[in-house]
Order: C-alpha cells, then structure tokens, then sequence
C-alpha cells in the first residue's frame, strides 16, 4: 500500500470515497462528462492520517478532485462483464462526483436492506487502511493493481454490508467525527461510539438501492440511464448483530469489501447527502446474468456462443430452443415453478467446504458460517413476480421425512432372469471395463479401450485404444443432426482432460478437444436435449450448446463454463437440473448455455439423515416429481423435485446399492453381491417383485435404455458388471407377466381341493420307539396325536438326533466308512431308522379308523435325520414325481449331523415340497443358522422341470423345480435352534412360569431376523402364533428345564412353518409332553389347497394374457417412444408424435411386402 502524503492531499483523500479495490479489466461504459460545478471544503486532517476523499465535498486550496460517474448497468441481457475481487486499493484522486438532483425513481417502495452500487475510478494513490480487530484477512498471494485516471472505470468488487454502512454513516452525518486515540483498546473506542451512535444513524428518508455486484455505492447518475439490476432478496440480519458490527470500527475508516454472496444488505447515499429510491426487483425474465470470473478456471473465458433456435429443415425437425435464460420458455410442461435460486453467485458454486474469508463463498445459510452471515435456507419460488417476498426456510432431509424401517416384502419374489428374447443376451468385454452407455442397438464399453459392440448380434463393430498412460473415464452417445442417425456418434472423455467424439458406422475418430479440462480427469459427460454438459474432477462443468447445425461441436469453445464442488460422488440430470452429490450431500444446479439464470438452487446443500453416501439415483415416469436416491448402506431416499423435501427413507437392502434404474413402473437395484432387483414402489414398504444372480461379480451399472422402443421395437436394460460382461435384460419383464396373469386367471380354468394334512418334529434325542414304554404318558403319545389328527390325507414325520450324535465313535464311523455303492434301502437303512419306520406303521394301523387305509409314500435319512410320509389311499394315484434330495451343513458342508432333507411330489397340478431340517446350536449360533437357511433354501438339488408350460402352472417364482422355494405349498420342520435373546436362563424360566410368553416372544432370534433381516429366507415363510412353552432344554424324564452345568436357557427350538401363497392354513399348533428327550415334539394341523387343470380352458386363458400383454406392450411403447423424443432428443410434442407415425408406417409397409 502506498505512504499518505502530509499536506493538503491528505485532507483530499481523508474525505474522498471510500477505499476500493482494483478490478480486472473488463469492458468498461464511457465516462459520463462533468457538467455541474463541484464544491470544495477545508478539512484539517486527524492525527496527522489522511481522512477518505469521499468525506471531502470542497477542494483544499488549489487541489480539487472531480470524479465522473460511470453510467450503471443497463437491466436488459448483455454480456456481462468479467470481474476479479482485488486487496482494497487507494481512494481515486480525481473530480467530485456530479449531484443529479433528479436521479430518482418514485415508482419503488425503498427496502432498508438492499443497496445498488455504480463503478467509479480507481486511483493510483495507495492509502494505508489501518489494522482492526476481527477483519478478515486477504487472501495470500493477491496484489492491488493500479489503474489510471483517465481510464474509463471497470464495475467494482462486491463490498462488506459492514463497510457500507460506516461509509454511509461517515458521510451523512454532517459534522466530522472526533479524532480517535488509536491507543485504546478496542472496548473503549466501542463504548465510545456507542455513546455517538444518535450522530451515526442514517436519515430516515434515505433510501437504498441493490446492486448486482453489492459494490460501494456512487453520487448520483444521470437520469438517462437505466437503473442496475437486482437480485433476489435475502432477509435482513438482526439488528444486534449489525450494531456490534458497524460499532468495532471507527466511522472513517472502511473495512476490506466482502464476496458477494456474504453482503446482503446495501445502502447507497450520493457524497452530497442526496436521496435515492430502492431498485425494484426486475422479474426473472428481464434481470441480467452477473459477470463471470474467467480467472478462476483454467481455460480462458471462451467465445459465447447462442443456442441454436431454429433447427435446419429435415431430415431434422425443428428443436425446442435450449436457451435456458432465466425465462423458462422451453421447460417441462410441469406446474413446477422456477426457483429462487439461493446464492448470488452466477456460474460457480460454492465448493462444499471453505474456510471463512474475504473471499468467502460459503453459502450463507450453511451451518458453516460465521453467525454475523448466517441465513436461513429459503423455499424455492416462483422468479418471475413483481416483487419478492421472503419465504420460510426450505423444509430439508431434517425435517420429518416418512421412515420406512420394513425391509421389502419377498413372499411373492420372482428368481428368474429376465432374458431379452431377441438380439444377444450376453456379451464378454474380454478387458477391464467399467463405464459404458447404450443406445438402440450399440452399447460402447470404455477403459484402456474403446469398443462398440451390436446388441442385435453381438459382434464387436468398433474397437480403438487410448494409448499408454491415457484412460478414458466418461462416455456418452451425442446428438446427431438426424433422429435417425442417433447412437452412431459417442463423446469420451479421459483422463488427461481430452474429448474425443468418434462416429460408430465408419469407425473413425472425427474430432477431439485437447486441455478441454485443462489436466483434469473427466468424470461425467451429460447429454441434455441437444447439448453436452462434461464435468471434470476438479468440479468444472463445460456446457456444450449447439452450432448452427443444431448440434455441439468439439471444433468451438464451451457455451458455459461453471464451477460446482469437489468430491463428485454422483449426479444426474432432473429436468433443466443437475443435481450433484458428494457425499451424502445433494446440490442442485441449473446450468445452462445462456448463463442467464443463476447457478445454485439451494443455499444448503440436502443431506437425508440416518442414510449413507449417495451412490445412485434414477426417476420413474410412473412416479413424477420424484428424485430416487441409492445409498451404499442399502436404504433408498425419495426427494420432491418440486421443493426438495425428503419425502421418505425406506431399508430396501443391508447390501451397497451400486445403481439404480427406472422402468416403466419398476425401480431396478442393483447390488454389490451380484444381484438385481427390481421392486413395485408402490406399496409401503416396497414390494420385490424379482430378484436374481445376474454377475457373478458386483454389478456396477444398469442402464435402462430410453431409445430401445423407438430404435429396436423392445424395453432392454443393460447391465455391466464387475466380471467384465454386459447382459441385456428384458424390460418389460414378459415371462413374469404372463405368469402372474395366468395364475390370477387359475379360477377360469383349475379345479380346487382341500386336503388334510398332519406334521410333526422332534429332536428324539437318539431315543427308540422302546423308550416311550417306560412312561405311561410318553407310551400314549402316538396314540393320542393320531386319534385328534381327524384321519388326514397326509402325514409327515420329522425326525432329529435319532443317532448319538455326541458319540464321537459312530461319527467317526459315518464319516470315513465307505457306503456300498449297491447297496438297498433297507441295508442302508441303519436299524433306529428302520426301528422308527416299523413303529410308525404299526401306530397308523392301530390307531387310525379303519376306512382310513394308509400308504408309506416315501422315507429319507442323514445322520440322525429321519422323514417320514404316509398318504391316504384314496390319495396314492394322483401323487407323481416324487424325488428327494440332501443338503449337509455340518462342518462346513462335510458331514451331515446338519443339513436337511427335502422331498418333494405333485399332487394333481400342484407341486409341494417338504424340508426336515437340524441346524446349528449353540445360543450365539444365529449367524450360521441364517447361514444353514440360506444355504439350503438357494440349493438347485432336486430335478429340474423341462416343460415350460408346467413350470408356469405348477411351480411360482419362475421357478424351475430345482429349489425349495420354486414349490407352490412348502412346508418346514425341525429343530431350528433358534434361541431367546439378551435375557438370562433364570428370567426365562421365571417368564415362562408366570406364562409371560409375548416377552420372550419378542426376544426370539427367528423372529426378530424375520423382521430385521431382509436376507433372511425364512422370512418367505409363515407361522401361527406360538401359545406353549418353550420346548427345549428340558432334563429328560422330567419337566425341569435344564438343571446341568451348562443350564441352557429355554427356547422354542422346534417349529413348523409354511409358504403357500394363501392356499395354506394352519388349524392347530402344539406341543406335545413326551418326557424320553430333551425337547417336547411339536405338531401342527394344516389344509392345503390343490389345484386341477383343464387343458381346454387353460389354451383360452392363455391367449387372453398373451392379448393383455400385446395391449400393455403397445402402451408402454407409445409412452417411451413420445419420452425418448421429448424429454432425450428434444422434439415437441407436435413432432415427435408425427415421427413415431411415419416410423410405425414405414415398418408396417417393409413387413407386408413379398419376401
């Protein structure tokens, strides 16, 4: 800074305008010449230090200054200036400014807290500002640049609020302000002029203005000028704070000037004491953008370049225009209203984490701020009013958004792949891969390489590298001057800041755009209507507008050029809108060609509460106005497009959710374990409406292709997962369809029957059928269960533990003996099985009536594991297709102390299976019990069904035959170990003697994964209310629970449970008191519902759900293709609707022509 000189120019300059600081050079309105007399006044100085020479109004002998007003900013669009915030600089020495005593405008209302400002000159001279508390400091490596006097002035920096109004106050305050012992601490120069503050209030007739820069304000300016623009209204701060705030520094000195986006509150007073009327705020439509700062990015401010209106006649109709200015003429017909946006910041946004500065471009109503900034984030409203009214705060995520803590339903899941029923399902990248786009019927792979690849073939049709050490890392089909033409041309992005575009049919390179991001790498590329939007990870956003052919040229500069935050993590295009994450921050940008609107929508930035970081998101037609957000710990986030308000959080999966797609009325999720799913977002909670392995690696993208119905005739989503393939999925889901159809048509043509049906589990305890003699009560056990089971048509016996599995003999035995391979049945039968069989026979023939005539259908051991069912008669003839299989889960799949048997038959048309299971023990086991589930649940061990046709009527889930849950009716038995949790042996016993059975309930570990686990598999599964006491660990022969070292706390060790679909029901469920063993048998009544086909009715019914999926076919159709037109390619409505025509006539004249 320059030394002040002694003498009169020190009396100049203490009364001049205030300290400015320089600007870049940008273009600069003509002086406006001086044609009024200026006046002069002797002003000694103050403490030997210069007063500012906006106090001065009369020269000082012979020295006078006349400064010339600039004329203001014109209201109407024009390129707006570049300006670069400066260190203060030395108050101008030139000429008074002239006083235009007319210089008003009577048709506003005055706003206390606004304040417009007009360029003035800078000067050569530099004044020392001298040092005060808490002032922020410049910014390190920034220096002031002295610009000459007979230089036109370039518009000013934006200035602190504070500063403003100690300029106001010096200045209309007639008498001079008493000299200032800057010896004292600052408490005593506070408490001084507090005591003058009645001498520092401004007039109450003064009136302000706002300036789009919040610069200083100027003396008047000529009334043939138009009056600057405005910007939105932020609330004034409270008084307390702005006193404490003008009150630290002495009146005739101003502070360092302040970023825009921190001074909110502007006013003007000319240096005569003159009186200005407030600007009105101008509507959306007419207010001008602010200037850019091309210095702050690494290219040079580019060219602008106006987007294309009109569009060249065909082979293209006409575009909407993509001039997104703030009049929103080519929006969405949607009754969304434009939003005020919150920072005044016109192409860069505040970078989510910046400290406190002069430079300061945190939001003001971040949490961040400092409390003297602070301001609450605003609702969005409509821009285009007369004036603007401050709204309440935007409600965000931190309000009380509907949390769903229900994972998805699974009972009416669906496993099978949705294979694309034409063109190649799958196709091998054969490198590392993992980015890509699809288009109709090209998919574009990228990495180290560049392929392109014919989903109708799968044949590779373009293939290139990059070079060495050269990556690309964002691709995106461009738009081309022919609709028809579309998905030929692709743009690529790398990571040394390059785009390259490269035409698909002739497999060339047709232009690049080298440092396009300087050296930055390209992370995301955007196509929007006709433009391209690229970011890079430096936050830069280039915004590719059309050229005269109506497309983006990578032989121009960018349109725009924006800067958005660092630490991308995801984005996507909603609408006119970007909305970016980092983190679990959500921003939205409105970003445009033009550059005429504002950037930043909100001043705070959406974060959902009690939800991880955003990793995908994805909207659905079927849910408009709605924005779709994926977390990497599972749960979904629904925000409001309109006004940004969370409206729900739903647990959809403990996995990461790697992607999300919309289509049609399905959301697609996919996961870090491989799977897809795709889910009915209509219900609450969601329902899974498919679920399948679809890589054997996470999968890392899904795209659902918006051009396939307008480009192929057919609904694909493609998918790229980690393994380096691509798969392509049926979107419209068909085989699913027509299932579902078919079966809620079943009344048309099935016959129903309900059959009986009796089961029973028990953990015998390696016990014999002679162990039930010793009791009176355990001998009457079998009788009495069979005499209340009212003859059932079928019987099931579930045996556990009918071996010693604590002999570590036998089981070394069982282990290493080898088995005969030739061996039969009943020599493999070991003699407790055999034992068990003979007693169960005798009993039925016993006990049963005698009409009642029973068949033993079927029996399957493993290790202490023993099925046994017995049908009726009358039965016998309509069960086929009996098969059985095992499943060992005892150590780590080797043995089969644990596991499972299954057996499955067919009565009728209706397909039942029955699972006898023994998992793991042990009270902290619940890990590996889930796991004994879920691997015998996913096991493919029973034989598959090769008829499609009975695949569809006879089994669910589109399934196959191969798994448990592909059956119609299961029904599951056993000893499932499951335990009560986090209480001790003494409390349970006390609660099950006092018969306090809901507590413990509540504590169970089924029924608390049942809730709480969404990959649990049982939760598929049913069961009745349990109404009797545990059943495990008593000391047998007595009803004492377990009185041994261990004293293992009671639990309902033994369940029944079922699946049906509504066509089972549960008529009993019981203990029985058999004492022989450590756990209580357990029984259960049901009533199965069996069904009957007639081939003749079920050909009718089929044709009818092939009709209804035509019909749904042609409307989802028609919706996507008008979709790809409109809201992708850019066409109105008008046109688009005349190109699916002529396209539809076209294939209908080639398909009947002759062959």
């Amino acid at each position: 800074m320059g030394k002040a000189k002694d003498g009169p120019v020190q009396a100049v300059q203490a009364t001049q305008s205030p300290p400015t600081r320089n600007q870049t050079p940008s273009p600069k309105p003509p002086p406006i010449p001086d044609t009024r007399p200026s006046r002069s006044v002797n002003v000694p100085p103050e403490n030997g230090r210069p007063k500012p020479a906006s106090l001065l109004t009369t020269p000082v002998h012979h020295h006078s200054v006349q400064i010339a007003t600039p004329p203001p900013l014109s209201p109407r669009p024009i390129k707006p200036p570049a300006v670069l915030i400066e260190p203060p600089q030395s108050p101008p020495k030139g000429k008074p400014f002239p006083v235009l005593q007319g210089d008003t405008n009577t048709l506003l209302n005055p706003d206390p807290s606004k304040s417009p400002v007009a360029p003035i000159n800078s000067s050569p001279r530099s004044f020392k500002i001298p040092s005060r508390p808490n002032t922020p400091i410049l910014e390190p490596g920034r220096s002031p640049r002295l610009v000459a006097i007979n230089q036109p002035p370039s518009p000013p920096p934006p200035r602190r609020s504070a500063e403003l109004r100690r300029d106001r106050e010096a200045r209309a305050s007639p008498p001079i302000p008493p000299p200032i012992n800057r010896a004292e601490k600052p408490a005593n120069r506070l408490s001084r002029l507090i005591g003058n503050a009645p001498k520092l209030e401004l007039s109450p007739q003064i009136a302000e203005q706002r300036s789009p820069f919040n610069s200083p304000p100027t003396s008047g300016s000529s009334p043939d000028n138009d009056e600057p623009p405005v910007l939105p209204h932020r609330a004034a701060r409270p008084a307390q704070k702005t006193a404490s705030r003008t009150n630290t520094l002495p009146a005739g000195f101003d502070p360092p000037p302040v970023h825009h986006t921190i001074a909110s509150i502007r006013r003007v007073h000319d240096t005569n004491g003159s009186v200005r009327t407030p600007v009105v705020p101008q509507p959306a439509e007419d207010r001008p953008a602010l200037p850019a700062r091309p210095l702050t990015i690494a290219d040079s401010a580019p060219p602008r370049i106006p987007a294309n209106h009109t569009m060249k006649p065909p082979p293209r109709p006409p575009r909407p225009t993509v001039s997104t200015a703030v009049v929103v003429a080519e929006s969405p017909p949607s009754a969304q209203p434009k939003r005020v946006v919150s920072t005044p910041t016109t192409q860069f946004a505040p970078p989510p984490t910046r400290n406190h500065g002069r430079s300061m471009t945190i939001d003001a109503g971040s949490e961040r701020a400092p409390a003297e900034f602070y301001e609450p984030i605003r609702r969005p409203g409509p821009a285009n009013t007369d004036s603007y009214h401050p709204d309440p705060p935007v409600p965000t995520s931190s309000g009380h958004p509907q949390v769903i803590s229900q994972f998805p339903d699974a009972t009416m899941v669906n496993r099978r792949p949705p294979f694309i029923k034409q063109g190649a399902h799958e196709i091998s990248t054969k490198y590392d891969t993992r980015i890509f786009d699809v288009c109709g019927q090209y998919v574009c792979t990228t990495g180290h390489l560049t392929r392109v690849w014919s989903l109708l073939d799968g044949e590779q049709v373009m293939s290139f590298a990059h070079g060495e050490g050269i990556k690309a890392t964002a691709v995106t089909f461009k738009p081309t001057i022919d609709v028809q033409d579309e998905g030929t041309r692709l743009w690529i992005g790398n990571n040394i800041g390059e785009i390259i575009e490269a035409d698909v049919i002739s497999q060339n390179i047709i232009g690049n755009k080298t440092n396009a991001h300087g050296r930055y790498e390209i992370i995301k590329i955007f196509r929007h209507l006709n433009e391209m939007w690229t970011l890079d990870e430096g936050g830069t956003l280039h915004v590719w507008g059309p050229d005269s052919e109506g497309v983006p040229n990578l032989g121009l500069n960018p349109h725009q050029t924006y800067r958005l935050p660092k630490g991308h993590t995801f984005s996507m295009l909603v609408g006119d809108e970007l909305w970016h994450a980092t983190g679990k921050e959500i921003r939205i940008f409105t970003p445009t060609a033009s550059g005429r609107n504002q950037l930043q929508v909100l001043m705070r930035p959406l974060v959902t509460e009690g939800a991880g970081e955003v990793t995908s998101g994805a909207l659905m037609k079927s849910q408009p106005g709605k924005v779709f957000f994926g977390h990497n710990d599972g749960k979904v986030s629904i925000y409001s497009q309109n006004d940004c308000i969370c409206l729900s959080v739903l647990n959809v999966s403990s996995y990461k959710i790697n992607s999300l797609a919309g289509v049609g009325g399905y959301m697609w999720a996919a996961f870090n374990t491989g799977r897809i799913c795709v889910y009915d977002v209509t219900e609450s909670p969601w329902v899974i409406k498919k679920d399948w392995q679809a890589h054997n690696n996470p999968v890392i993208k899904i795209i659902a292709d918006p051009a396939s119905f307008y480009k192929l005739d057919r609904s694909q989503v493609v998918s790229l997962g980690a393994d380096n393939t691509l798969k392509s999925w049926d979107g419209l889901l068909q085989d699913d369809f027509l299932e579902s159809e078919m079966k809620s048509l079943d009344t048309q043509y099935c016959k129903f029957e309900d059959l009986k049906l009796m089961a029973m589990t028990w953990n015998a305890g390696a016990s014999t059928p002679n162990s039930l003699r010793y009791s009176e009560s355990d001998a009457m056990f079998m009788q009495n269960m069979l005499q209340s089971s009212d003859s059932p048509d079928i019987l099931i016996f579930g045996f556990q533990e009918l071996v010693d599995l604590e002999d570590k003999t036998a089981t070394a035995k069982r282990l290493f003996k080898p088995k005969k391979k030739d061996a039969s049945d009943q020599e493999k039968m070991s003699h407790q099985y055999r034992d068990w069989r003979d007693f169960l026979v005798r009993c039925l023939d016993d006990y049963m009536p005698a009409d009642s005539l029973y068949h033993l259908l079927h029996t399957a051991t493993l290790v202490g594991l023993f099925t046994c069912i017995f049908v009726k008669s009358t039965l016998h003839s309509r069960i086929r297709n009996i098969s059985s299989a095992d499943i060992k889960r005892g150590m780590g799949g080797l043995h089969g102390n644990k596991g499972a048997i299954i057996v499955r038959f067919m009565v009728d048309d209706t397909s039942l299976c029955f699972i006898n299971c023994h998992l793991a023990a042990g009270q902290s086991g619940a890990t590996q019990r889930h796991n004994d589930i879920a691997a015998i649940m996913e096991s493919s061990v029973l034989p598959v069904e090769r008829d499609p046709s009975v695949r569809i009527d006879s089994y669910v889930g589109g399934g196959d035959g191969t798994m448990i849950l592909d059956h119609e009716l299961c029904l599951l038995n056993g000893d499932l170990n499951y335990r009560i949790d986090t209480m001790s042996r003494d409390t349970v016993v006390i609660a099950v003697k006092q018969k306090n059975l809901a507590k413990l309930l509540e504590r169970d570990q089924l029924l608390v994964a049942r809730r709480r686990n969404p990959a649990f598999k049982l939760r598929a599964f049913d069961e009745s209310p349990i109404e009797f006491p545990p059943t495990y660990k008593y000391d047998p022969g007595t009803d004492n629970y377990d009185t041994s070292e261990k004293k293992r706390s009671p639990a309902w060790c033994d369940r029944l449970l079922h699946r049906g679909f509504g066509r089972i029901q549960q008529l009993e469920y019981r203990r029985h008191e058999v004492r022989v063993s450590d756990h209580r048998p357990v029984s259960g009544q049901f009533r199965f519902t069996v069904k009957s086909i007639s081939p003749k009715k079920r050909m009718l019914a089929w044709a009818d759900c092939q009709q209804r999926f035509e019909n749904l076919r042609e409307k989802e159709a028609n919706e996507e293709k008008l979709h790809y037109l409109t809201g992708v390619v850019g066409f109105d409505a008008q046109t688009s609707t005349k190109l699916i025509r002529e396209r539809a006539a076209k294939k209908d004249r080639s398909t009947s022509q002759p062959v």
